[in-house]
């Protein structure tokens, strides 16, 4: 019998045991949001870890942002919350609403896996996609070479909001895909053989250069779609241009709607404020004994 959209779930009993063991990599697949289609019905299915929280549901445009219509189910004792919303469909704007078992903490986070977020500083994520067709085969099937030791490397670092601005519009940043144009040409003419960017990944402090992640499964919106980011790796790589990601796993920021204690415990940091605390960066660390933590981070770093 074909189960309804309702009960689709992407959660089998391996993902949860290797996510609770700290080895699931491709967590990306499971959590967050992820559009589906089955049968007669569509929708979107969520699905987040916040194993101390009493109620867990999805507020969103789809809902008028309404705490009680769309709650979320525990998946067995994973600690994992997740359900179907056939009203949330590609574009949806969407929160978790958050209810924990402690303190009479509530509120309101961003998704840990949401691969596209609002423009900052709105910190709402929305459902989409990642269909792309790449175009870079050729250089995929060289890259081994272009990488190795005895290859000549010489690496152009670039924060993609200051490289280049548009005084004539208001000093606007460049569009991935402006800058998919103008960055080639230029690193080309300049003979580097690769590009490695700042953090890419979301943030709320522009100030950080995005050395303060939020969204460690989404480039940021301030330049585009998941898809226009793709298109200027695609470009980089067809004209032989290696792209390496900064990538920060060591603190992240304090802000309400981020990870920062999550389901009202210490659930992604330390929850000793000398370990767990940064005072110089006013952020937290990341609880690397846990072994949830591991399979969020190392599954970012691999996406």
């Amino acid at each position: 019998m074909t189960k309804s959209i309702e009960e689709v779930t992407l959660l089998s009993e391996q993902d949860i045991f290797l996510f609770n063991e700290g080895s699931h990599f491709r967590l990306y697949e499971k959590l967050g949001s992820h559009l589906l289609s089955a049968g007669e019905g569509q929708g979107t299915y969520f699905a987040v870890w916040a194993p101390d929280a009493e109620q867990v549901s999805v507020i969103g445009d789809f809902n008028d942002w309404n705490k009680r219509t769309h709650p979320l189910k525990p998946k067995d004792r994973s600690g994992i919350w997740e359900g179907v919303i056939p009203e949330a469909v590609k574009g949806a704007r969407y929160k978790y609403h958050i209810v924990s078992r402690y303190n009479d903490y509530r509120v309101d986070k961003a998704d840990p896996f949401g691969i596209y977020n609002d423009t900052p500083p709105e910190t709402v994520n929305i459902v989409w996609d990642l269909e792309y067709t790449w175009n870079d085969q050729a250089w995929m099937a060289k890259r081994g070479n272009h990488n190795s030791s005895d290859a000549p490397i010489s690496i152009y670092e670039v924060h993609l909001g200051s490289w280049m601005r548009l005084a004539e519009q208001g000093n606007r940043w460049l569009t991935y895909r402006e800058l998919a144009v103008k960055l080639t040409e230029y690193v080309q003419q300049m003979g580097y053989t690769h590009v490695q960017f700042l953090p890419v990944m979301e943030h709320p402090f522009y100030g950080s250069w995005g050395y303060q992640t939020r969204g460690y499964f989404a480039p940021t919106s301030r330049h585009g779609t998941p898809q226009d980011f793709m298109y200027l790796i695609d470009c980089l790589h067809q004209h032989d241009i290696g792209v390496l990601l900064d990538w920060v796993p060591s603190h992240f920021p304090t802000d309400e709607h981020g990870i920062g204690y999550f389901d009202g415990t210490h659930l992604y940091e330390h929850s000793d404020p000398q370990i767990g605390f940064h005072p110089d960066w006013k952020s937290f660390i990341f609880n690397y004994g846990r072994s949830e933590v591991r399979s969020f981070l190392i599954s970012s770093a691999l996406f």
